[in-house]
């Protein structure tokens, strides 16, 4: 049964369309969050400004914290059965063509048992959210233009002329999150970095190891797992220049397979490059949130808060932008349903703050750090990463997908 819940909120004093729950963005965030929710008998709308479910992005690689938040959300075997589980990391010098450091992971145990990774299809992940939830749990075309204030409810006004009154307002709607803005947090900074991602896709078998493979150093990072059997997500990181701004597609590749064919990479690697489609192919500047301003800034605020990439964009060096937002959405919906049920909805949202302040600040800082001396093309970074710091940065990797979220 939907649970409408009881609150200290005012209730409106015409009949306007009022929500329990709004949740802007129909990104893994905002319907993971719907679905834990749903799972435990709350009601929530998610507003969408796409006329449908947005597939850009390829692929999400889930770790294994990632995976302890999708079974939670009832959804990891389905996602399972379509995807490569990674057996191996290796870490190769872009210089000498030596593996740095190597990792077979069923040997890894931690807390949680074994370590998982997969590359999931960004696009089968968010159907699968999708489809768990009810039919007219979505509403497409529906972009928040403006958020003002009627006593305790979000009033939300949308492009198409219409308002909707929220009780709750969560905000999962990206890096340039319109919520994030209302509540005051600051613009996520430059990194002075760009990456491109991609995807090859194969007729048949690719005939690829279940390997995660990276490439670190001299000015670039590269990294590239299976994802299914017939496709290899890919991604590739350097520092931006002025000529990049306006670089077409075809530029950037040719700059990507020249910068790994200077380089002592097998050449199977290099045509994973060349078979993919280049029309999908985006380079986008790294941004990411400070430490400082995810510790004190308004993530929440009496009836509102943020979650995902709206609250933590963190650069992609632990492949942990996914699996963070995943924990986000398992932990509210957990903090939230608990505060339906009281009647205590600011103290629901404080105690999930007080949750993933310190979480999320730490992940943020080791994805920076790791991302620094990974790509670094200095000469004593470089002699310190090759003969020092592999081990500690591949710890640091599994270190950040030791963590429980719980359940629901």
């Amino acid at each position: 049964m939907i649970l409408s819940f009881r609150s200290e909120l005012r209730p409106p004093k015409k009949m306007d369309r009022v929500e329990d729950i709004v949740i802007v963005g129909a990104g893994i965030a905002g319907l993971a969050t719907a679905l834990g929710l749903h799972r435990k008998g709350v009601k929530s709308l998610v507003l969408e400004s796409y006329p449908s479910i947005r597939t850009s992005g390829y692929a999400i690689g889930t770790w294994t914290n990632g995976w302890r938040a999708l079974d939670a959300l009832g959804i990891g075997d389905k996602l399972r059965e379509h995807h490569i589980l990674v057996e191996r990391i290796k870490v190769f010098s872009p210089s000498s063509g030596a593996i740095l450091g190597e990792a077979k992971l069923e040997e890894i145990e931690g807390k949680l048992g074994k370590t998982e990774i997969r590359c999931v299809r960004r696009e089968f992940l968010l159907e699968t959210l999708a489809q768990e939830l009810p039919k007219d749990a979505i509403r497409y075309s529906s972009k928040v233009v403006l958020i003002e204030e009627e006593g305790d409810l979000k009033l939300l006004h949308l492009a198409d002329g219409s308002v909707i009154k929220a009780k709750v307002l969560i905000g999962g709607d990206g890096i340039n999150s319109i919520v994030g803005k209302y509540l005051g947090l600051k613009k996520p900074s430059i990194t002075g970095r760009l990456a491109v991602r991609g995807l090859a896709e194969y007729p048949t078998n690719h005939g690829f190891k279940p390997e995660f493979i990276q490439i670190n150093g001299e000015g670039f990072r590269f990294g590239m797992s299976p994802s299914t059997e017939k496709s290899i997500y890919w991604y590739f990181g350097w520092y931006s220049s002025e000529n990049d701004k306006d670089e077409s597609t075809t530029k950037t590749v040719e700059f990507i397979i020249r910068k790994l064919s200077n380089s002592k990479v097998p050449n199977e690697i290099i045509e994973v490059i060349q078979k993919s489609d280049m029309d999908q192919m985006v380079s986008s500047p790294l941004k990411y949130r400070t430490p400082f301003s995810l510790l004190f800034g308004n993530i929440t605020k009496r009836n509102i808060c943020v979650i995902g990439d709206a609250f933590h964009p963190m650069t992609p060096d632990l492949g942990q932008g996914g699996c963070i937002a995943l924990e986000d959405s398992v932990i509210l919906s957990r903090c939230l349903s608990e505060a339906v049920h009281q009647g205590k909805i600011e103290e629901g949202l404080e105690k999930f703050a007080k949750i993933r302040r310190w979480r999320c600040a730490k992940v943020v800082l080791i994805a920076y750090i790791v991302g620094f001396v990974q790509q670094s093309g200095n000469w004593l970074v470089s002699f310190l990463r090759e003969k020092v710091l592999a081990g500690i940065m591949a710890g640091a990797l599994l270190m950040v997908a030791n963590y429980d979220c719980g359940e629901v």
